[in-house]
């Protein structure tokens, strides 16, 4: 079998928005998430401001009871929750907490590290011999699968209900993962995302390498420059996103709205040689993940109107567009449009992948492509890439059919996945 896969649902917590509309509209206007948050600067971190999706109190009893909110310290499930029912919901999808097993669905919902705060939490307790204060959430809070066991309390979902991880790049994969298996007609449908944890006890490592910027503790919003001559690191982010695929048999069937296909993709990884590293990928490994991805989607490199990279304002961002142009023999005029969300979340870390592909889709249901922030002096290298208008500052409202999203992780792992406009 070989179905057509396509999104019929989208969820989100990023730091500039959560929800689909909303966030939408903070990508076409440009608005940034990033903050200076006191307790960084209390800890005397070097970098004292962060990406983190604002929730309220009112939206967390819309999706969890009183009893589960009872004890949960755990953000990355805050967030990977919100974001997977939105999408559930969005894509028509029924939430019955009486309904029978859904046997056609599935969850691959990934994280990086999960239950940060749960953890701490539980360390104090056990050091002061209280384990029996530490209630019967602690481990569903803090196993990483916790994420997809969570959501899938609330859908009831019989298919694969899994939990991925592959650092920076676990958000992509996921999606490739889902729709593999809705190729080949192992399930219906699969929620598929990812989440990370907030906070100083995840963002304390990412200081201590030194690769997150410190001179913006002033100025947040211009803290995170993706491909710009002056990015000086990373701003750390958190928070989720969720895209429901589905079989294009089964959606037509239900009437559901479409938002885009998913054409093809690619995972890989460089083995962490030849240039390739825990931190660094290597450059062939990048390459053929693109040209694979562009053969899996059956398209031509000149069919790509736009590619969301995984650009995250460090040294590293000049060598990916040049490992792009090299991939799809392309250069200056000739390249797609070319932006990174980073530049208005920061580096979602394991979210990071899936908040993108949720801003990649949107790009193309609604036939517009933001901007970057920050990106007024283009790096140098990249100028010799791409011509300027290429990489614009601010949203381009056009016909978007094609958008390339790239994501690469620690450990020299590399993900690439194509979006279409259904036709």
């Amino acid at each position: 079998m070989n179905k057509r896969v396509v999104i019929t649902g989208m969820g989100v917590a990023a730091p500039n928005a959560t929800g689909i509309a909303a966030f939408s509209e903070a990508l076409k206007n440009g608005k940034s998430g990033i903050r200076f948050y006191p307790e960084l600067e209390r800890l005397k971190f070097r970098c004292q401001i962060a990406g983190q999706p604002e929730i309220s109190e009112e939206l967390l009893q819309n999706y969890f009871t009183e009893l589960e909110l009872r004890g949960l310290n755990c953000s990355g499930i805050v967030y990977g929750v919100i974001a997977g029912v939105e999408a559930w919901k969005d894509a028509g999808l029924p939430i019955d907490p009486k309904g029978e097993t859904d046997w056609d669905s599935g969850i691959i919902f990934g994280t990086g590290i999960l239950g940060v705060d749960k953890f701490r939490e539980a360390i104090h307790l056990i050091d002061d011999k209280n384990t029996r204060r530490l209630g019967s959430t602690s481990v569903v809070q803090t196993m990483a699968s916790g994420i997809s066991t969570y959501l899938n309390s609330k859908l009831a979902c019989g298919n694969q209900v899994t939990t991925n991880s592959s650092a920076c790049s676990t958000g992509t994969e996921a999606v490739l993962m889902a729709a593999d298996r809705i190729r080949s007609g192992k399930a219906k449908r699969i929620l598929a995302g990812s989440c990370s944890d907030s906070g100083p006890y995840v963002w304390g490592g990412f200081d201590a390498m030194r690769i997150l910027p410190h001179k913006y503790n002033q100025q947040p919003e211009a803290g995170s420059r993706p491909m710009s001559a002056t990015a000086v690191g990373f701003v750390p982010g958190s928070g989720a996103g969720a895209l429901v695929l589905e079989d294009l048999e089964s959606a037509l069937e239900r009437g559901a709205k479409i938002y885009a296909e998913v054409l093809g993709g690619h995972i890989n990884s460089g083995g962490q040689r030849n240039g390739g590293s825990m931190t660094a990928p290597n450059s062939e490994g990048v390459q053929r993940g693109i040209k694979n991805a562009i053969f899996d989607a059956g398209i031509r490199a000149d069919e790509i109107t736009a590619i969301n990279g995984h650009l995250t304002a460090t040294s590293m961002d000049a060598t990916e567009i040049a490992n792009w142009s090299e991939a799809l023999e392309l250069k200056g005029a000739e390249m797609p449009v070319i932006n990174s969300l980073k530049s208005l979340t920061g580096h979602c870390l394991s979210a990071s992948g899936s908040v993108e592909c949720v801003a990649s889709v949107l790009q193309i249901s609604e036939d517009f492509i933001f901007g970057n922030l920050n990106s007024e002096d283009l790096h140098p290298a990249i100028e010799a890439l791409v011509t300027r208008e290429k990489v614009p500052e601010k949203s381009i409202f056009k016909e978007v059919n094609v958008v390339a999203k790239s994501s690469f992780g620690f450990g020299d792992v590399n993900a690439v996945v194509i979006f279409g406009k259904f036709r």
